[in-house]
């Protein structure tokens, strides 16, 4: 779909304990697909990536801080996981804030493995079609979500996925979903 992502603005929020294929991966594809991806993250300088979650993986440079930007700035949002990541970002308001408006905005996001902790930290799962890793999912039952054991679900906007095993399959849906944009809050679950 070379091309499908072209002038797309993609805000990747991550910060130190990103799983380092769970942000490459799909930055890839989207950058492959035309896209312009962003690393947003909670302070200036670079984020250290995890392998595992237990092994260094080196660094991403920060783009922009996540308290200088808003969902205007952005056409879709992509929250990688690690367990380490998601935890700092949903004890920091200003991306708890960014994730909440980004999802209420009808624009796309998309989410993989422990990721979801935020967009659950943002309190916009309730009601939603979604999957995570498995010690992700009772959280997000109790936050009200239907949780499924799929390797990639599309709910309205809001992409999941449940690890890195499944990158594939949810490179090649965001990419389709990012190319589809911004979509009225009542657009229906699909898997």
């Amino acid at each position: 779909m070379a091309g499908g992502l072209d002038g797309r603005r993609v805000a990747i929020l991550a910060a130190d304990g990103v799983e380092r294929v769970e942000l490459e991966k799909p930055r890839q594809a989207l950058d492959d697909a035309g896209a312009t991806t962003v690393v947003v993250s909670l302070a200036p300088g670079e984020i250290q990536a995890r392998d595992h979650d237990l092994e260094d993986a080196g660094a991403f440079p920060v783009d922009r801080l996540v308290a200088d930007v808003g969902v205007d700035d952005f056409d879709a949002l992509l929250l990688p996981g690690g367990t380490v990541n998601p935890d700092k970002l949903r004890m920091e308001p200003d991306a708890v804030r960014f994730v909440r408006d980004f999802v209420g905005s009808g624009k796309p996001v998309a989410s993989i493995c422990h990721g979801p902790w935020t967009l659950l930290e943002a309190d916009v799962v309730r009601g939603r079609r979604l999957t995570s890793w498995p010690s992700v999912r009772t959280d997000l039952r109790n936050a009200g979500a239907d949780v499924v054991d799929e390797e990639v679900v599309t709910d309205g906007t809001l992409t999941t996925s449940r690890s890195p095993d499944d990158l594939p399959a949810f490179c090649e849906r965001i990419v389709q979903e990012f190319a589809r944009g911004p979509q009225p809050a009542d657009a229906g679950s699909r898997s």
